[in-house]
């Protein structure tokens, strides 16, 4: 499962450098690192939730 999620990143990431997908913050194709950031910044607090419960 985890390895389906981080190939549709890498694939939403692909389609936003060929096409910007137009969201409030990713209007620009060098926009594209933010989605990166964002994942990984969800996976970090998904890992502290599951280690503290």
């Amino acid at each position: 499962m985890s390895k389906l999620i981080g190939l549709l990143l890498i694939l939403a990431m692909v389609v936003h450098v060929i096409k910007p997908l137009g969201l409030p913050g990713l209007r620009r194709r060098g926009d594209f690192w933010k989605i990166a950031i964002a994942a990984f910044a969800i996976w970090s607090i998904a890992l502290v939730f599951r280690e503290a419960f």
